[in-house]
């Protein structure tokens, strides 16, 4: 094992029933209705297929970049009332991780700018030698470009990496990539058909930490 790639929203921050709740806000704001389903469905998707996928379910008329403006607006307003939710364990395993030399980065659908903001905020940035954010591939999870992405720039083949995910379109991605793929489930439990492509489906980042040092790390002799 020489790589570690993460998803952010949901796997180091608890950002994503943040989102969810945004989401439902702002639909009944612009009278939209519920739109839980599509909530729920562009989970680990980039603003370009979240765009595609809310159209599709709801119609061309969908008003999906007035929505994202306003939703966006309102995440912003309560992250900073707020604070951004840190997941128990996201500072141990990343401390643990560059302690031991292992590479890391982060391959989430958030735009890159952003990405590197919340990093900063936590104080998470030092940590990871690569930032891939969704507005750096054409196509987001659950197409497997952002993770090739992520192991091409840290130089290590994805047979060799881990990705920590909390979402079915995160592990589909990573799968596809040819990694190892650990589900952290937070809003979304898997299916069986998720549970098939899971290396390990673990409770929290504890249990990861202790499943990369007993099964991947100390057969690299670090």
């Amino acid at each position: 094992m020489k790589a570690v790639v993460f998803d952010m929203d949901g796997v180091l921050f608890d950002t994503e029933r943040l989102s969810i709740s945004c989401w439902m806000e702002t639909a009944q704001k612009m009278g939209l209705g519920d739109i839980r389903e599509g909530a729920y469905g562009c989970i680990g998707l980039n603003r370009t297929d979240s765009r595609i996928f809310m159209r599709g379910l709801y119609g061309e008329s969908f008003p999906y970049d007035e929505f994202r403006a306003q939703n966006s607006a309102l995440f912003q307003e309560k992250l900073k009332r707020d604070g951004l939710p840190v997941k128990k364990g996201a500072g141990e395993i990343l401390s643990w991780l560059k302690e031991k030399g292992v590479k890391t980065a982060v391959a989430s659908s958030t735009n890159t700018q952003t990405v590197k903001s919340h990093m900063e905020r936590a104080g998470f940035l030092s940590y990871f030698q690569e930032i891939i954010g969704g507005d750096m591939v054409e196509h987001s999870k659950p197409r497997p470009d952002i993770y090739l992405m992520a192991c091409s720039r840290l130089g290590v083949e994805p047979e060799m990496a881990a990705a920590i995910e909390d979402s079915p379109n995160g592990i589909k991605s990573a799968h596809a990539a040819g990694m190892l793929p650990i589900m952290v489930p937070d809003m979304v439990e898997p299916t069986a058909e998720i549970e098939a492509l899971l290396y390990r489906n673990c409770r929290d980042l504890f249990e990861v930490k202790d499943l990369l040092e007993k099964e991947f790390l100390k057969n690299s002799n670090l």
